[in-house]
C-alpha cells in the first residue's frame, strides 16, 4: 500500500503553453529531495484535461523514466470516456507506473449503476493497481461509498482519493471496505483529520509548495500523534485555502513560479492567477519563507 503524502503535480509549461521538460525534470528531482512519499502525475493539478494523449503519455514516461524506482509513481488516467481510460491506463501500466489514479467521468453525469461499470471495465481490462478519484466539485457526479464498496471487491482496484472534504466519508468508507483498502484525502484541508481517523495519506496540492512540512505532516498524523500534526498543520492552514483562491492549479502555480521552480505557463482556458489575489499568495508564501 502506497501511503504519505503524495504530491499532486504540476505540469510545468512554458509563457506559450509547450510543456517545460526541463522543469519538469528539476521538480521531480526536488521533491524526491524534500521528501515527497510518491508523485502523481497527470491528474488535475497536473492539467491533464489540457493535454493531448500524446503529451500526457509523454510526460508519464519520463517520469517514471527518470524516478527509477525511488518514489512510487501514480499516473492520472481518468476520463469521460471510458475507452479512453482503458487506453490511458494501458499505456501506463506499459510504461511502469506503480498504479493509476482514475477520476469519475466528468460531464457525463453517470448513474451509480454507469460509474461501476465504468471502473469494473477499466479494471477487468488493464492488470494494474486502480485508484478511485472521487470529486464531486469538479465533476459534477458524486461516487457513493456504497458503490466503492461494490468496486472494492475488485482485485485491482485498491483504493480511493476522497475529495469532497467530508470527513465522515473516509469513516464510512472505511467501515464498508475493510482496511486493506487504501483511503487517500483528496482535500488539504481535511486531510490532517482525515488520517488521523484512519486514512492511509493525501494526496496533495499543497505538496506542490511545502513537501517537507508536508512530509513531516503525514507522518505525526499516521502515527496518530495529533498534537505535533496539529502543529504541523497550524502552519499550513492558510497555504491549504489560498492556494484555491482560483481554480486549482492556477494559484499552486504562481506560488511555484514566485519561488523560482517553474515559469508561468498555463494552459487556456485557464488563466495566470489575477492580480488582486496575487498578494494573499505572497503573504502566505512569505510567512513560511519561502520568497
Amino acid at each position: 500500500m502506497i501511503t504519505g503524502s503524495l504530491v499532486a503535480l504540476v505540469t510545468p509549461m512554458h509563457e506559450n503553453g509547450e510543456l517545460d521538460w526541463t522543469c519538469l525534470h528539476n521538480l521531480v528531482e526536488y521533491h524526491i529531495r524534500e521528501g515527497s512519499d510518491g508523485l502523481v502525475i497527470a491528474g488535475t493539478t497536473g492539467e491533464s484535461a489540457t493535454l493531448t494523449v500524446q503529451e500526457h503519455c509523454e510526460v508519464l514516461r519520463r517520469v517514471i523514466d527518470q524516478v527509477a524506482g525511488r518514489l512510487p509513481v501514480i499516473a492520472g488516467t481518468g476520463a469521460n470516456a471510458t475507452q479512453q481510460a482503458v487506453h490511458l491506463t494501458a499505456e501506463a501500466k506499459a510504461l511502469g507506473a506503480d498504479a493509476c489514479l482514475l477520476v469519475t467521468p466528468y460531464y457525463n453525469k453517470p448513474t451509480q449503476e454507469g460509474l461501476y461499470r465504468h471502473y469494473k471495465t477499466v479494471a477487468e481490462s488493464v492488470a494494474i493497481p486502480q485508484i478511485l478519484y472521487n470529486v464531486p466539485g469538479r465533476t459534477a457526479v458524486d461516487l457513493l461509498p456504497e458503490t466503492v464498496a461494490r468496486l472494492s471487491i475488485l482485485d485491482n482496484i485498491v483504493g480511493i482519493k476522497e475529495a469532497t472534504g467530508i470527513i465522515e466519508r473516509g469513516a464510512e468508507i472505511r467501515e464498508l471496505c475493510g482496511r486493506d483498502f487504501a483511503i487517500y484525502s483528496g482535500d488539504d484541508s481535511t486531510g490532517m483529520e482525515l488520517m488521523l481517523r484512519g486514512a492511509n495519506g493525501v494526496i496533495s496540492v499543497t505538496n506542490n509548495v511545502v513537501p517537507k512540512l508536508m512530509h513531516r505532516l503525514c507522518i505525526a498524523a499516521l502515527q496518530g500523534q495529533r498534537e505535533d500534526a496539529e502543529a504541523i498543520n497550524g502552519q499550513l492552514q492558510g497555504l491549504h485555502k489560498k492556494l484555491f483562491v482560483e481554480s486549482n492549479p492556477i494559484p499552486v502555480k504562481w506560488a511555484l513560479q514566485q519561488m523560482g521552480l517553474i515559469k508561468g505557463g498555463i494552459r487556456l482556458p485557464l488563466t495566470p492567477l489575477a492580480e488582486n489575489h496575487q498578494p494573499v499568495i505572497r503573504q502566505v508564501l512569505a510567512q513560511l519563507d519561502l520568497l
